[in-house]
């Protein structure tokens, strides 16, 4: 009798120990690392993540392209810019593919001024555990510097943070493609 009031007490004790552990997941979202640049504004380039494949101009940007991400919405990028044409002249955005990386996916969203990379703004990066967003809170803005020096994808992968550079590099060539550099 007294081993069972033992065991009973004990998974009693297990039980409320097992749920009153807390996921470490993130909070929300993850905030929009900008590069910071003359064209980036800071307020409107986290919308557009969410809604790149609901205007016209995203269809017309190659809507085939889509593929579904992790979160279940396309990831089409819209090529229309804030200028509004499509030319060299304007100020226009145009967001990458997603890419799926080992620890989640990386797309990036371009800045142009003419054929000119003025603000790099990380849209979707890896934030699933502390190391993800410890990583990243050093290793994205190092990345919008160089491509933004750069003035092409081709910059080098960031130490530590591998798997994240490459899923960068790949999605800013894929923006870059839309826009015709």
């Amino acid at each position: 009798m007294r081993r069972a009031v033992v065991t009973g007490a004990a998974t009693a004790a297990g039980v409320v120990l097992l749920l009153s552990l807390k996921p470490h997941g993130a909070a929300g979202p993850a905030p929009v690392i900008s590069s910071g640049g003359a064209g980036a504004s800071g307020t409107g380039s986290s919308g557009t993540a969410g809604s790149s494949g609901a205007g016209s101009s995203g269809a017309a940007a190659g809507a085939s392209d889509a593929t579904a991400g992790p979160s279940g919405s396309p990831t089409a990028p819209a090529a229309g810019g804030t200028g509004g044409n499509s030319g060299n002249g304007g100020t226009r955005k145009v967001t990458g593919d997603a890419v799926n990386t080992r620890y989640g996916p990386v797309q990036v969203e371009v800045t142009l001024a003419g054929s000119r990379i003025t603000a790099v703004d990380v849209v979707k990066y890896p934030t699933e555990d502390r190391r993800d967003r410890e990583i990243n809170s050093s290793a994205l803005p190092l990345l919008n510097q160089e491509a933004i020096a750069a003035q092409s994808a081709g910059i080098d992968v960031v130490s530590g943070a591998t798997f994240t550079s490459d899923g960068y590099v790949r999605s800013l060539q894929s923006a870059l493609d839309r826009a015709g550099r």
